[in-house]
């Protein structure tokens, strides 16, 4: 397949004074280097991490069933997919350094869409849990190439804006794919969800083989091999800030995650909501997200700090975790499924806020090697998720107080690091390690 031309992308230099200080560049040149398709493709590529884990959660109760095996088992199935696209990117976000974005991307895609295929043919839990961890290894090239996309392209607010803007596509995948699992079930079972996706890959894949250019041009790519990538990300570790800001994405993604994992057992075996309302529930949940982002896409950004911003969203999602936990241990008595919606509507919707901030502020210190630090983001967080998402499962399926827990020790984790590694008070160079 011929490589494609590089797109036209922006310098990087940043400011050392002032990193987080508005970018220079005008609009109308961003708009110029992003049309709206190129942007609903890098939109899709974000999604597909939560299209393949949301899109299956009303099914997990019928794959626990239908394999014959315990809720904390199949609750490895997530478990398994989020630790490959983990581990996929730290290999594939170097890879793209060294060899541009579309050649990695279009190889990651290629097996992503084989591995879940496959997964609708698995047979017993353990060869699901194995094409699962198959299908993340392969899904990584999606996650961690889109944001080295947007880091090649932006920087500074711009970076901030479009990172929102991405919400809006990526966002609305925990509302379309938990409906369009709800919907697969009334005529299929589990299986056809993963029908759904393969299509939804093959979809995507295509699009990137005929309209994603390359971003990255040969001059600004890396040479040396493996041991010069263990170097990079050992600098890019090196640099206190950026590592403050990838764990607090981590520990916010657990949040998010212990959530994801949890909600299916939590509203439906719990409080009792059928697979139709789940999804609609979740789905408002995603809703709040979206509309969060563009609030910080298009207000804040660039009138409030993005550290600021970033305060007040850690510490929305502390709250909302505390009321979580009160409510799951009884102190308030016995609740019914609205006020733990509520409460997860809010946690939720305050990520808005977080996730695209963290992601901005962490990647602006690092214009030299986007894809691996984009790795390093993506690895923090997924592992860190992939850690959460049995823990909430532990005290068997009936009590919601082990996802409390969790989403509450995530949170403290969160708003403790972003406090003492990245210091927002203080200000700060921009790293070249």
């Amino acid at each position: 397949m011929p490589e494609r031309g590089p797109a036209t992308a922006p310098s990087h230099d940043s400011s050392p004074e002032s990193p987080s200080a508005p970018t220079t560049k005008a609009p109308l040149a961003a708009a110029r280097r992003t049309g709206l398709l190129v942007t609903f493709i890098l939109g899709g590529l974000s999604a597909l991490p939560p299209l393949s884990m949301d899109m299956y959660l009303p099914a997990l109760p019928q794959v626990t069933d239908v394999l014959n095996s315990p809720a904390a088992t199949i609750q490895l199935t997530l478990t398994a997919c989020l630790a490959g696209m983990a581990l996929g990117q730290l290999v594939i976000g170097p890879m793209s350094d060294q060899w541009g974005r579309r050649r990695p991307l279009l190889t990651g895609m290629v097996v992503y869409v084989l591995a879940t295929a496959i997964c609708a043919l698995a047979p017993t839990a353990e060869l699901l849990i194995a094409f699962r961890l198959l299908q993340g290894l392969a899904g990584a090239a999606a996650v961690v190439i889109a944001r080295a996309v947007v880091r090649d392209l932006y920087d500074g607010d711009e970076m901030a804006r479009f990172f929102s803007t991405l919400m809006l596509i990526s966002g609305a995948a925990p509302i379309v794919a938990p409906l369009i699992g709800g919907q697969v079930l009334r005529f299929s079972d589990w299986r056809g969800v993963f029908v759904v996706l393969t299509a939804i890959g093959a979809v995507l894949t295509l699009l990137v083989w005929r309209r994603l250019d390359e971003t990255l041009p040969p001059e600004r790519r890396h040479t040396g091999g493996v041991g010069s990538a263990l170097r990079t990300m050992r600098g890019l570790l090196g640099d206190r800030v950026f590592t403050g800001y990838t764990l607090t994405g981590g520990f916010a993604f657990a949040v998010l995650f212990s959530y994801i994992a949890a909600s299916p057992f939590v509203m439906q075996e719990i409080y009792g909501a059928s697979p139709q309302s789940f999804a609609l529930l979740f789905g408002l949940n995603s809703v709040g997200l979206i509309a969060v982002g563009q609030i910080n896409g298009k207000l804040l950004v660039g009138r409030v700090s993005l550290d600021k911003a970033l305060a007040v969203g850690l510490a929305t999602v502390l709250i909302a975790a505390v009321s979580l936990l009160l409510m799951s241990t009884g102190v308030f008595g016995n609740v019914g499924l609205v006020p733990i919606a509520a409460a997860l509507f809010v946690l939720m919707s305050a990520m808005g806020i977080v996730l695209p901030n963290t992601n901005a502020q962490a990647l602006m210190r690092t214009p030299h090697a986007a894809g691996s630090a984009s790795a390093l983001l993506g690895t923090s967080s997924f592992l860190v998720g992939a850690i959460a998402s049995p823990l909430v499962g532990i005290a068997g399926e009936h009590t919601a107080v082990p996802m409390a827990i969790v989403q509450l020790s995530c949170a403290l984790l969160a708003l403790t690091t972003f406090l003492t590694l990245c210091r927002p008070w203080q200000s700060r160079s921009v790293s070249h390690a």
